[in-house]
């Protein structure tokens, strides 16, 4: 049996979202598929894993920066805020939406300065009512028969357990998993389908992985399973339904029967607020899923909309007024000035409005209905015929998205400090729509994740080649030489070769007092990373890039590629074109801008 901390502290964080990833990871599949409420898209379980990975992946940033300073590891306070707020950017759908607002009230009882010891039971006690509290308080108007009434069981049950945090967790779990079983008494759509609600089996997953944490034991694996993960199967129901969504929202009024299409596919990273404006509100018009404006006489919303949004409290109290008007099943979750924003809505463009005149939304995501769930009453379109080949690829910046875009690559967009998800990779996938796909993750830390978003996608049918591309100006390279009637072993081993024969490097300044492999940097210095190391310190941009430039065409090349951030002046770019043409024969130079990139400037030699 592994060794697991017992008491409630900063490694039993992390290994919580840990063990929590995995469960969810198991459970996904099965999770999607009894999904009836309140639109049947199949994809709670995915917007659950998604979530969690986020809140996981902050969390392993927070320990990474301790021990990087010499500090063994953060205090609870800190774990509990980094694994809140990646719940909260990374929380996808209606239930993901949810269980960011659980992890953030649960946060807000064990972060605190004052009050009761929170490292004991008593604090995880009250972090589980303030999680179920903070949760329906989110909700414009809560369900019961939903993850809401399972997040209320579980800290109900968890009230009267022992002074052990394993005895609070070990109730709190088999609270939610009896509640988890009489949700179809609750809830008449999911009794006629006969099922449990989705979101409230993605918590008791989450759950027996918070027991697992403090006695190293899975309950669910001891019970065979366990009832949650059986429990979809009522009595009587010999199959699961095909599809479903997620929980907490209004009654839908259609059951499960119309959830055999396909799944809606997803915009999503529409980079600044005006251009996601504008696409929001030509989406229906411009793409392929979306023929047509959504019925007028549908059973419900046709779009999904979701943003992150930064606004004061005043602010978002008057967006929830006017967005609980436009649509449904309205989630806002967050504080402190930033804010996950959920509903269901006929006008997408008028939600996004909304945010727009609320503060500042970002990482806006649309997505439509496909034709048969629940909230639509079109009759199935026949399925569009898939490319042969796509391109997959991660960039840091609107601007180097567009220029991806314009060759023809699907993009997908990693703002500073927010890496993408493997979920979000295999869904660009999924949205290039071809039997063959070449994914350039451009970041050497994206190569475990975009390993798993490939096998993920060659399990569902796709040809997936993997380019392990370490920076953006690498993947032009490759894109510059992909021919797709070529054959795919062919066009792969162009592109790699191309993006292989290219040396990139980056000017960045330094958040930090650090060392490095030229020395210790203090926080404010400009430094030169040249494929991957600091190789440069100085004071001043424009003498550093150049400096980094000279080093690495003093091996030679032929070409110079220069990715300019928002805020890096054109003269950069100016003066290193004009010392490239004088001092270096019969090399080019290129200029792009990359937007919101991190980087102060991208360099690529080819």
């Amino acid at each position: 049996m592994a060794q697991v901390p017992q008491p409630l502290d900063a490694l039993a964080v992390r290994t919580w979202c840990s063990l929590a990833l995995g469960a969810l990871g198991r459970a996904r599949e099965e999770i999607d598929a009894i999904n009836v409420y309140p639109v049947a898209d199949g994809d709670t379980g995915t917007n659950l894993y998604l979530t969690v990975e986020s809140a996981a992946a902050a969390v392993e940033a927070v320990f990474d920066g301790y021990e990087a300073g010499g500090t063994e590891h953060p205090a609870l306070a800190d774990a509990v805020r980094a694994m809140a707020h990646g719940a909260l950017i990374g929380g996808r759908g209606n239930s993901g939406t949810i269980l960011a607002q659980l992890l953030r009230g649960m946060a807000e009882v064990l972060a605190a300065d004052t009050g009761p010891a929170r490292t004991g039971a008593r604090g995880l006690r009250l972090a589980l009512r303030r999680a179920a509290d903070s949760a329906r308080e989110a909700v414009a108007h809560p369900v019961e028969g939903t993850v809401l009434t399972v997040a209320s069981a579980a800290a109900d049950a968890a009230e009267g357990a022992g002074e052990d945090c394993a005895d609070v967790a070990r109730a709190a779990y088999e609270g939610a998993r009896a509640a988890l079983a009489a949700t179809p008494g609750q809830l008449a759509v999911l009794e006629r389908a006969g099922v449990v609600d989705a979101g409230g089996q993605g918590l008791v997953a989450v759950l027996a992985a918070l027991v697992e944490t403090f006695t190293g034991e899975n309950p669910e694996a001891r019970e065979g399973r366990g009832e949650s993960g059986a429990a979809h199967r009522r009595a009587g129901t010999e199959e699961p339904p095909g599809r479903a969504h997620d929980s907490a929202g209004s009654p839908a009024e259609t059951g499960a029967g119309a959830a055999e299409d396909a799944p809606a596919r997803a915009y999503g990273g529409f980079g600044d607020t005006e251009e996601a404006l504008a696409r929001a509100y030509g989406a229906a018009a411009d793409t392929e899923e979306c023929a047509g404006p959504p019925p007028a006489d549908g059973g419900g919303p046709a779009y999904e909309v979701i943003y992150l949004l930064e606004a004061d409290d005043p602010a978002v109290a008057r967006l929830r007024e006017r967005l609980d008007a436009l649509g449904d099943s309205l989630v806002v979750v967050g504080g402190d000035g930033l804010w996950n924003v959920h509903v269901h809505v006929d006008d997408a463009g008028a939600a996004v409005e909304a945010g727009v005149e609320a503060g500042r939304p970002h990482r806006i995501r649309i997505t439509h209905f496909a034709a048969g769930d629940v909230h639509t009453t079109r009759a199935p379109r026949p399925p569009r015929e898939r490319v042969q080949r796509a391109v997959v690829a991660v960039v840091p910046g609107e601007g180097l998205a567009a220029l991806y875009g314009e060759a023809g690559a699907t993009a997908v967009l990693a703002r500073p400090g927010e890496p993408p998800a493997s979920g979000e990779l295999v869904e660009a996938v999924r949205r290039a729509h071809a039997r063959e796909v070449v994914l350039l993750p451009n970041d050497a830390d994206l190569r475990h994740t975009a390993a798993a978003a490939a096998e993920q996608a060659r399990t569902e049918g796709v040809r997936v080649a993997l380019i392990p591309t370490r920076s953006a100006v690498q993947g032009i390279a490759a894109l510059a030489v992909h021919e797709p009637v070529r054959r795919f072993d062919e066009d792969v081993v162009a592109m790699t070769s191309a993006a292989g024969a290219t040396r990139y490097a980056e000017v960045a300044v330094a958040e930090r007092q650090s060392w490095t492999m030229a020395g210790i940097c203090q926080a404010g210095d400009v430094l030169g990373l040249i494929d991957g190391d600091v190789a440069v310190i100085g004071s001043d941009v424009m003498a550093t890039a150049a400096t980094v430039l000279d080093r690495m065409l003093a091996a030679g090349g032929e070409m110079v590629t220069l990715v300019l951030a928002d805020e890096t002046p054109d003269s950069v770019a100016s003066h290193l074109e004009s010392r490239v043409r004088e001092s270096y024969l019969a090399v080019d130079t290129v200029i792009y801008r990359g937007g919101r990139q991190g980087p102060l400037l991208l360099i690529g030699v080819e």
